[in-house]
């Protein structure tokens, strides 16, 4: 399913629903984050999705990390929740969501960063190597945050 993100855009089509999406910021011994690109986009971003109904937010941003980047991880605490009415995201089914993520802090604990159908590359990027990278303003924003130790973050 494609999508089309928009943040602070006056021709950005109306939100139909809010959705909670968990996800992680994890680094690793070295300091390197791991970022997965997202094969819908093709933007470098956090490992994140949809938290399913009968799970925990830590359990959905474990999951979802496993699941998109072939990495396993333990959270260590919380980035922030991201909840700003001016990101949109909207998929080609018609969904307009309006953000609402909660990012937790996480370290490695096992599993290789692999490829997968969500995400067509997936690595560890130290924060010096972040700047050359396309990544979405709102992601790019939690990461900031983190890095310039801005935590917890709450819209």
């Amino acid at each position: 399913m494609g999508r089309v993100e928009y943040w602070n855009d006056p021709n950005a089509p109306k939100a139909n629903t809010l959705v909670p999406a968990c996800g992680v910021l994890a680094v690793d011994d070295q300091g390197a984050i791991l970022l997965q690109r997202r094969r819908d986009t093709g933007q470098w971003a956090l490992p994140m999705g949809k938290m399913e109904i009968g799970e925990t937010p830590t359990q959905c941003a474990v999951r979802e990390t496993r699941e998109e980047t072939g990495v396993d991880v333990e959270v260590i605490g919380i980035l922030g929740v991201y909840s700003d009415p001016g990101h949109i995201v909207a998929y080609t089914d018609g969904e307009v969501r309006q953000e609402y993520e909660v990012t937790l802090l996480a370290r490695p604990i096992g599993g290789v960063p692999a490829a997968n159908d969500e995400a067509s590359e997936v690595g560890w990027f130290p924060p010096d190597e972040l700047a050359a990278l396309d990544i979405h303003p709102t992601m790019r924003r939690q990461i900031v945050d983190y890095l310039d130790g801005r935590l917890p973050h709450v819209d």
